[in-house]
């Protein structure tokens, strides 16, 4: 689906989006079939359990039109894979799947074509659509069992196999009231959202702030330990003046969570966004009362905390992210983070900002538990933190 100007739609071809789909192919493995089949699989068992969170949570599972959408789109991408290492063409797949379903002597070039015009979207599994999906599920195991049987290496067997899954996936689509375009776009922007093919930094959230109140574009704190009667505490410092409350781990426990601001300066120099630090350096934005009160408030202020208690949780059983590179981070991590920041200011921020964001403030963070103290430098303008041992 492409558009330049308002109102100029283009839809999106099967050959387009095949193309597109076959750039996010992160593996390096591209010879083998073992790994969209596994994914190919896994999705299909993943919009089973869609329809059956819905049919078990019938009245509180309240996304689960958009989660199918999802599923469908990623069911997709890993059959389209699937069959680009197996050397066929996605259109041919799909011209042989819709056996009529396109103009009669056509074949169809985009995926629109391959559905009806109009459809009526459910907000609940149907009893079709249940059944349609079983048997999707029946034809994708049956995919896998050839491919353990040694049957794929046959071009043949492999092209008979994804007609049928195609066909298939396209009735469950057309019951659920899913067009595979839609489903198709989410999923290819879902994927540039976590793997871009070009890292192209957003401005500054605060860029259009006045002058006083937005994040100095570059900064150092220092952070250190010092002794305080019979406990240990961690201070910070800034242009050689106090900041913040002296911190403990607040836990059980230690296990240095008093170095988390780290992360805090993280979020500002990667993301432009901590509504911790604005309001620890007088920074919220009273010149716009409602941004201040919604972005910069005691709620926002909440919401980052939450955050960055919740992602500590998970980097402690992930050794703190030690030696994880960018995208190497759990992509359902990254998904949660997002869905806490729903409706403020950051949730603008693409995922692979975030993991950015998180890998440096965790490396500051390794650093500073290892040394005890350091100066972080804070560079909005190169999106960096960095830390160095402070004498």
């Amino acid at each position: 689906m492409m558009s330049t100007e308002p109102g100029d739609f283009s839809p999106l071809t099967i050959a387009a989006y095949a193309a597109q789909a076959l750039s996010t192919d992160q593996r390096s493995d591209q010879a083998s079939l073992t790994f969209p089949l596994l994914g190919l699989f896994g999705e299909t068992g993943s919009l089973l359990s869609e329809v059956k969170k819905k049919q078990r949570d019938r009245a509180s599972y309240i996304g689960y039109a958009e989660a199918v959408v999802e599923e469908l789109g990623d069911v997709l991408w890993y059959l389209t894979v699937v069959a680009a290492r197996g050397d066929l063409s996605l259109e041919t797949i799909m011209a042989s799947a819709a056996s009529g379903g396109a103009d009669a002597g056509q074949t169809p070039r985009t995926l629109a074509s391959l559905q009806p015009a109009i459809m009526r979207r459910s907000s609940e599994p149907t009893a079709a659509f249940e059944h349609t999906l079983l048997k999707l599920a029946g034809d994708v195991g049956l995919l896998v069992a050839h491919h353990e049987a040694g049957h794929l290496a046959e071009p043949t067997v492999l092209a008979d196999r994804l007609v049928t899954i195609t066909r298939t996936l396209i009735q469950a689509a057309n019951e659920a009231g899913v067009t595979l375009e839609a489903a198709a776009v989410k999923n290819l922007a879902k994927i540039l959202d976590r793997w871009p093919r070009e890292r192209i930094y957003p401005k500054p959230l605060d860029a259009d702030a006045e002058p006083e109140e937005r994040f100095p574009r570059d900064f150092h704190v220092e952070i250190f330990e010092r002794q305080v009667r019979d406990r240990t505490y961690v201070f910070q410092r800034c242009n050689s003046i106090n900041i913040g409350d002296r911190l403990t781990d607040n836990a059980m426990r230690a296990d240095d969570y008093r170095f988390h601001d780290v992360f805090h300066f993280a979020y500002v120099a990667v993301l432009s966004w901590s509504p911790v630090i604005r309001a620890l350096f007088r920074l919220k934005r009273k010149s716009a009362p409602k941004i201040d009160e919604a972005q910069d408030g005691a709620r926002a202020i909440l919401i980052e905390e939450g955050i960055t208690t919740w992602i500590f949780g998970q980097a402690v059983d992930l050794d703190l992210f030690a030696d994880m590179k960018p995208g190497d981070l759990p992509f359902d991590l990254l998904k949660h983070v997002r869905q806490f920041v729903t409706g403020y200011e950051a949730d603008q921020c693409p995922l692979w900002l975030w993991e950015e964001a998180i890998l440096q403030g965790y490396a500051a963070f390794r650093f500073l538990r290892e040394h005890r103290r350091g100066q972080l430098h804070i560079d909005m303008n190169n999106r960096r933190l960095s830390v160095e041992a402070l004498s």
